[in-house]
């Protein structure tokens, strides 16, 4: 089922927690909401859930304006970061407890439970308890109950956040794929940008309680609306230079550099009066240790060997950019470097409103 919130407020006291949030997510959509803590996206999956009543606003459910109905009516299943599993409980009592309460016979209880079980592959696991289990044995667990509900909609709240680096890239792909395989509708919260984008469908970045961008992985990591969705998507983030145009000689000029720029000035609308962000990903940086034509003169500020690559950070003038280069170069720090900029990949920005200047 498809999930709408529209123009939902949610204060706590002085503080505005949601603004004017307004959201759709169409049916069978993995819809991510990405941003750092205190952003308001917890409290807008937990709106959902019923564990919060909204100051405003409506939410609806397929269609249907669940604001007044109690959690257990709303037909949601919660995954939460901590796993809540009941510790007096073995694996299949845990799974079967939904349920159980819903009085479903045990028989069928039984059966639903071994099949959920056997699809994440912790059916061995069943007469054990939680204390016995290792934490992505428990995160298998805490989903599995969740699936056996065969809820309308799936709400996750940082699910991964306590597993190891390891496991938690095993983790997304197996979400990922179960999630494709019940075409559930289902809305995940994190703060980790790399979960975002191998995971959803969608991405609504979010800024103190506001929606700043939605859209599909690819147009928030290479089309950012804004300055903030720009700098916060990517790892490492896209470099951000302040610039002015120079309309006499196609430049765009900033603190210790001139960057001919004569595509990126004809294919927008700009003022020669204003000041504007230039945007470009480390991805589309070439850095060479000798000098080109067109090339910006910096020096090597500090070296990441990575194993497949090697960030570099080159300092120009009082700015810091990072690009990436081949996983076998190395270089001293202060040794002079060029970098070349590949123009059709340059953002522009506008710097007074921070949002990202239309074509013409």
């Amino acid at each position: 089922m498809d999930v709408q919130y529209e123009h939902l407020t949610k204060k706590f006291g002085a503080v505005t927690a949601l603004d004017d949030f307004t959201l759709h997510v169409p049916d069978g959509d993995f819809l991510v909401l990405l941003g750092p803590s205190g952003c308001g996206k917890t409290t807008a999956l937990r709106c959902l859930a019923g564990l919060e009543k909204p100051t405003s606003g409506i939410i609806r459910i397929g269609g249907k304006v669940v604001n007044r109905l109690q959690p257990r009516d709303r037909d949601v299943a919660l995954v939460f970061q901590s796993y809540a599993l009941y510790p007096q409980m073995t694996v299949g009592n845990n799974i079967m407890y939904p349920l159980r309460i819903r009085h479903i016979p045990k028989e069928e209880r039984l059966r639903m439970a071994h099949d959920v079980a056997r699809r994440l592959e912790i059916d061995a696991l069943f007469d054990r308890r939680p204390n016995q289990l290792s934490g992505g044995q428990r995160q298998r667990v805490a989903l599995a109950r969740a699936i056996v509900r065969n809820p309308n909609v799936f709400l996750m709240d940082e699910p991964l956040s306590n597993l190891d680096a390891r496991l938690r890239v095993n983790m997304r792909a197996e979400l990922k794929h179960l999630q494709k395989t019940l075409g559930t509708t289902t809305v995940y919260v994190t703060h980790d940008q790399a979960e975002a984008m191998t995971m959803a469908d969608r991405i609504a970045v979010m800024r103190d309680g506001r929606l700043e961008q939605v859209g599909t992985p690819d147009e928030i990591y290479f089309s950012p609306e804004t300055v903030y969705v720009a700098g916060f998507v990517g790892s490492p983030a896209m470099n951000l230079l302040n610039v002015r145009v120079d309309s006499a000689s196609r430049a765009l000029v900033g603190d210790g550099f001139s960057l001919s720029a004569t595509s990126v000035l004809e294919a927008h609308a700009v003022d020669e009066t204003k000041h504007y962000i230039l945007g470009v990903r480390p991805e589309h940086l070439t850095l060479s240790l000798e000098a080109h034509p067109g090339s910006i003169a910096g020096a090597v500020y500090a070296v990441e060997p990575m194993g497949n690559e090697t960030l570099v950070y080159v300092k120009v003038g009082q700015s810091t950019l990072v690009a990436r280069a081949d996983a076998m170069l190395r270089a001293a720090v202060n040794t002079p470097c060029w970098l070349e900029i590949r123009e059709d990949r340059l953002l522009l920005f506008d710097a007074e409103t921070e949002r990202r200047v239309p074509r013409r």
